[in-house]
């Protein structure tokens, strides 16, 4: 037993790597995983680092404005298209449920006013209620239109929202802000300051710069 002892306590004493970090000597240790001179951890009171690098990813912050519209949340779809937002890596910073009014909707829709459809959409858009969100990431708001996939379901690719729970041009599930203008545009409409949130989210804290 003693000679197996010695054995394991071999390495450590001649300064070999050992399963937790790297041995300089015998009074010396450098975690495995230490950051490096770039990177500088800053711990919170949730235990996940922060990370500031100079190689941030520019335009990380942008957002856009996803709504579940009344054929998503009849058909109890609002869990599913979070999932795919949050898997996706994209942050959640608004969140609300409500009944829009007409007036709100016409504003959001103001470019389809000399549609014919217009009123049409406008009486289904405030049926029922709808779940109206802003999500924040690089890139954000291409990418989301990209998983929403094209207007008409019949169009738009599997594994897209629409292309895999959308019925018909018009129940097609969800709205995307078109552009990043758009967004902004979308989201001060919809949302005051007050009820949009900026919290620190880890995995996002290496493309950002603090």
């Amino acid at each position: 037993m003693v000679l197996f002892q010695l054995c394991l306590l071999r390495p450590l004493l001649l300064g070999q790597r050992n399963l937790c970090g790297l041995w300089l000597g015998r009074e010396s240790f450098i975690p495995a995983r230490c950051p490096t001179k770039t990177h500088h951890c800053h711990s919170n009171n949730f235990g996940f680092g922060h990370y500031s690098t100079s190689s941030a990813i520019t335009g990380v912050r942008e957002r856009t404005l996803i709504a579940v519209k009344p054929d998503g949340v009849q058909r109890r779809l609002v869990g599913q298209i979070v999932q795919r937002f949050e898997q996706r890596g994209f942050k959640l910073v608004g969140l609300k449920m409500l009944k829009a009014s007409e007036d709100l909707l016409s504003q959001h829709y103001q470019e389809l006013k000399k549609k014919d459809f217009f009123p049409y959409l406008l009486c289904y858009m405030s049926s029922s209620p709808l779940v109206i969100m802003v999500w924040e990431g690089h890139n954000v708001v291409q990418t989301s239109r990209m998983m929403v996939g094209s207007t008409n379901p019949a169009e738009a690719h599997p594994g897209t929202v629409r292309g895999d729970f959308g019925i018909h041009v018009s129940r097609n599930v969800v709205h995307a802000s078109d552009s990043v203008e758009g967004a902004q545009r979308e989201i001060q409409l919809w949302f005051n300051h007050t009820e949009l949130i900026d919290w620190d989210c880890c995995d996002h804290s290496s493309t950002t710069r603090s």
